[in-house]
């Protein structure tokens, strides 16, 4: 019991914790229990303990209210092993810690390496990257099997695989940030590779394959991307614009009340349903609506040759797809690859944004007006060093964010008036 309660609690067991677990195994006994029935009460027990639940960082009884103080090395231990591997400290990372040694910058180096090269690093992807983009969202999108009847589960879940896999590539091999929209190369199985016109992919196994062109490149080419930014029957310039906006430059567009949907129509000239620009131009008529959509539209438009399921067209509803669009700096787009270069022309917002989600995710909490000067610190270590994905790991688990604590600022009397 006192083994698996070390592992459970995330630190040494004390002989309170014992005590504990070993009065239910007695109880079990004493009613006539076998051993098997005394160690399943002791577990039982110890699957309940809110030490087990959840991540305790208790104010040492020594630090005065509202101070700051260091994290102790286990409670260390346990931040770096879920934000990096999504679950609870191996033996040797908690070897270290109760030993003291995780204080040591470059013993806490070498494991935070040690822990990036495991198999277990995958859920830093599996949950960061799907927690960033938005992967969840994809969820909620089932495009119109009359106007895409090739759409199914097995091919949404193949586009959040290759998010999730592409991503997880980038940290493993330790490649610049900038790779997520400049990468020639993507993660494909057969169905996404048919999707994608990739030739010469069998079978369900996921593989490394250059990407069909250059309009494909990055994170911009991915179907989970441009199907959760799309509706049902007909792509969003908008929901595309905005989520550049959100999650890649961290500027949330804010939108004036009282502003109506885009709707479907096919009252056009000739009969021709109109085109999802046409419809946009319709709606941002209104003054009320076009100085938002000045700046978010002729992002997604960049888009529109991806449909709503991420394939390439040319056409939208029989006419030419039209892409143009000007940036509220005057930058001209017109094609994916106008809007990932126009993107890496203003690195600071994108690199900022990055650091802040990822120093989020690893913090458990949203990063705060005074988080900056970390958030910018940990950016000026990254550009010394090609932002590779490891400096900014490097910079977020050695900040005073990750590794210090403040004492809550007011006691609490206890049942006897003094502090508990």
């Amino acid at each position: 019991l006192s083994a698996l309660a070390r592992r459970a609690y995330r630190r040494p067991v004390t002989a309170s914790d014992r005590e504990t677990l070993l009065s239910f195994y007695d109880r079990a006994r004493t009613e006539g229990g076998s051993f098997d029935a005394g160690i399943q009460l002791g577990l039982e027990r110890l699957l309940v303990d809110p030490d087990f639940l959840l991540r305790m960082e208790l104010d040492p009884p020594t630090v005065d209210p509202g101070a700051v103080y260091p994290l102790s090395d286990v409670e260390v231990a346990a931040r770096l092993s879920f934000f990096l591997w999504g679950t609870i400290p191996d033996d040797e990372l908690l070897d270290l810690a109760e030993a003291g040694r995780l204080s040591d910058p470059v013993e806490f180096e070498a494991q935070v390496f040690r822990m990036l090269a495991d198999s277990r690093s995958e859920a830093l992807a599996k949950r960061f990257a799907y927690q960033w983009f938005r992967l969840q969202d994809l969820k909620k999108i089932n495009p119109n099997v009359r106007i895409y009847p090739d759409f199914h589960q097995q091919l949404k879940t193949a586009m959040v695989e290759e998010t999730e896999r592409f991503f997880h590539h980038l940290v493993s091999k330790d490649k610049s940030v900038f790779d997520l929209f400049t990468a020639d190369y993507t993660f494909v199985n057969e169905r996404l590779a048919k999707h994608y016109g990739v030739p010469n992919v069998a079978g369900t196994e996921f593989r490394r394959v250059p990407s069909p062109d250059d309009q494909r490149r990055g994170l911009l080419g991915q179907s989970s991307i441009l199907t959760l930014t799309s509706h049902a029957s007909w792509t969003s310039p908008v929901l595309r614009g905005k989520w550049v906006m959100e999650v890649l430059l961290g500027s949330p567009p804010p939108p004036p009340p009282n502003v109506p949907d885009l709707e479907e129509t096919s009252a056009a000239e000739g009969g021709r349903p109109l085109t999802v620009r046409e419809r946009m131009e319709q709606h941002r008529a209104s003054p009320a609506c076009s100085s938002c959509h000045r700046v978010i539209d002729p992002l997604g438009l960049a888009l529109e040759n991806f449909d709503v399921t991420g394939a390439w067209r040319i056409k939208d509803n029989g006419a030419p797809v039209d892409a143009a669009g000007e940036l509220y700096d005057g930058t001209a787009v017109s094609s994916p690859a106008d809007l990932r270069e126009a993107l890496l022309n203003r690195p600071t917002p994108l690199i900022r944004t990055f650091t802040e989600n990822l120093l989020a995710y690893a913090l458990g909490r949203r990063v705060e007006h005074f988080d900056q000067p970390t958030v910018r610190a940990i950016a000026r270590a990254a550009e010394a060093d090609g932002y590779r994905m490891s400096v900014f790991i490097l910079g977020v688990v050695n900040s005073d964010a990750f590794r210090m604590q403040r004492a809550n600022a007011v006691e609490q009397a206890g049942p006897d008036g003094g502090t508990p």
